[in-house]
């Protein structure tokens, strides 16, 4: 009886507890998406299964971002064991080109009024000049003028096929074909997943289409409409999804929301990812450690010069480089280092510098918004090292005009002091050093001599006519 007393007495405490708060996590992803986006995003992910959380919000505010970045928080998502929702919030944020996937293939797509999504062409593609244009891309050439017995309704119908044409983006080469094809399929099998509009999706690649908020609701591309997170939560409670192709029912209540703050990681990330930053680092370490080679037993130049060029190398392969820029602009540091080891008046020098610009130019393989290196950065440092290579031509010209310095040939018409010897052969001293010379006179220790001869190692000398 005791054991079944006890038994009812912790029946009744525990139900009575209250229920444990279910944690929402809230993940923000502001501004462009790069290596250091997806690397958080994918993380936190992570670790809310880990922390057994319940529900995953991204709330989303982006311009776009680079196609990799974009793709591992896609698959980050879609494989996650928790229901993901993708807010775009508050009013006045957008998730424009590379949110706008990252919105479709989220288990619950919600927007907040006044936002937008769309454009989700590749940047790389532009809409061209419609087909039956004659002016072959020339905006200033003769607009091709309406035949004069043409119908009416003929000339509006082709106006109208015209208009629709020229909001295509269409591929002109085979490369680019293949991206627009690649992105049509990719966000066409995502709006898919979760039964979105698949016509539009296609429409926001081949047209840049963009819509907002509202319009998104009417046409199925999101699930609801929710001016902030306990709106978000509300709608999505009870909601029916596919997580890892299984059904499950979202079942929230009595959330607790947990903002997630970026870590140091992230951070981190964020500032050695940025192209510009990512450059600098990699001529730091490239200068450095020439300096370093150039003249060692310093230290400090080397040490930076070498944890520089190892953050720009680990930055720079997660970033969309071009090799043949790379390549470009390691062979214009090269030409620049030869003009000033090897002097070549100015030959190597110069080639250094235009290889230099164009691989800086060419150095990323994308033009994404954010991810370019600033042409005023690219200018700088292209004076810089031109000025550098002018001050190393302007010295080497001094020096070709001054007198020799340096070698035997210096000590010719030079004072000796007799050592000792002579007539014959015997010793004296040049410079703080003792020399064997030859001269018939005879002389004795102290007298002074002029070098007027070298053979080899030993001196022609004779006696010092001033002396006399």
């Amino acid at each position: 009886m005791k054991v079944l007393a006890i038994l009812a007495a912790l029946s009744i405490w525990f139900f009575s507890q209250p229920a444990l708060a279910q944690n929402v996590w809230v993940i923000e992803i502001s501004g462009g998406i790069g290596p250091a986006t997806s690397d958080y995003v994918s993380r936190e992910i992570v670790q809310a299964h880990k922390e057994q959380a319940s529900f995953i919000v991204l709330k989303v505010d982006t311009p776009g971002g680079l196609d990799t970045s974009m793709r591992d928080i896609i698959r980050a998502i879609t494989t996650s064991p928790l229901p993901v929702a993708t807010w775009v919030g508050p009013a006045g944020s957008r998730a424009a080109s590379a949110g706008t996937y990252i919105l479709l293939a989220s288990h619950v797509a919600a927007m907040a009024p006044g936002t937008n999504l769309g454009a989700a062409t590749p940047v790389s593609l532009t809409a061209p000049v419609g087909k039956d244009d004659d002016s072959g891309g020339n905006p200033f050439a003769p607009k091709k003028e309406k035949e004069p017995d043409a119908p009416d309704d003929d000339a509006d119908q082709a106006k109208e096929e015209d208009a629709a044409d020229s909001d295509k983006v269409t591929a002109k080469t085979a490369m680019e074909k293949k991206v627009i094809n690649d992105a049509r399929a990719y966000i066409r099998g995502l709006a898919k997943l979760h039964g979105r509009n698949e016509e539009w999706a296609e429409t926001a690649v081949t047209e840049a289409a963009s819509i907002d908020a509202e319009k998104a609701l009417e046409l199925n591309v999101i699930d609801f409409l929710a001016s902030d997170l306990d709106s978000l939560v509300t709608q999505s409670n009870g909601r029916t999804v596919i997580i890892n192709g299984l059904e499950a029912k979202i079942e929230l209540a009595d959330v607790a929301y947990i903002e997630r703050e970026q870590d140091w990681r992230f951070k981190l990330l964020s500032v050695i990812t940025n192209p510009n930053v990512a450059y600098i680092l990699m001529l730091i370490g490239i200068y450095g450690l020439l300096l370093e080679f150039y003249n060692p037993g310093v230290g400090l130049p080397g040490v930076l010069g070498g944890i520089c060029l190892l953050l720009a190398m680990y930055s720079l392969q997660m970033l969309p480089v071009s090799y043949a820029g790379l390549a470009l602009l390691l062979l214009g540091i090269a030409l620049m280092v030869a003009e000033a080891f090897s002097p070549s008046f100015g030959i190597l020098g110069l080639g250094g510098i235009v290889a230099f610009a164009l691989g800086s130019v060419m150095l990323m393989d994308t033009e994404t918004p954010g991810y370019q290196i600033a042409i005023p950065l690219i200018a700088g440092l292209t004076v810089v090292s031109a000025l550098f290579t002018f001050v190393i031509l302007s010295l080497l010209l001094k020096t070709r005009r001054k007198p020799v310095t340096t070698g035997v040939e210096v000590l010719l018409g030079q004072e000796a002091i007799v050592v000792g010897g002579f007539p014959g052969s015997g010793r004296v001293l040049v410079d703080g050093e003792i020399w064997q010379a030859n001269c018939d006179a005879a002389l004795v220790k102290g007298d002074k001599v002029t070098v007027v001869q070298i053979h080899g190692l030993c001196l022609e000398v004779e006696v010092n006519q001033q002396a006399k």
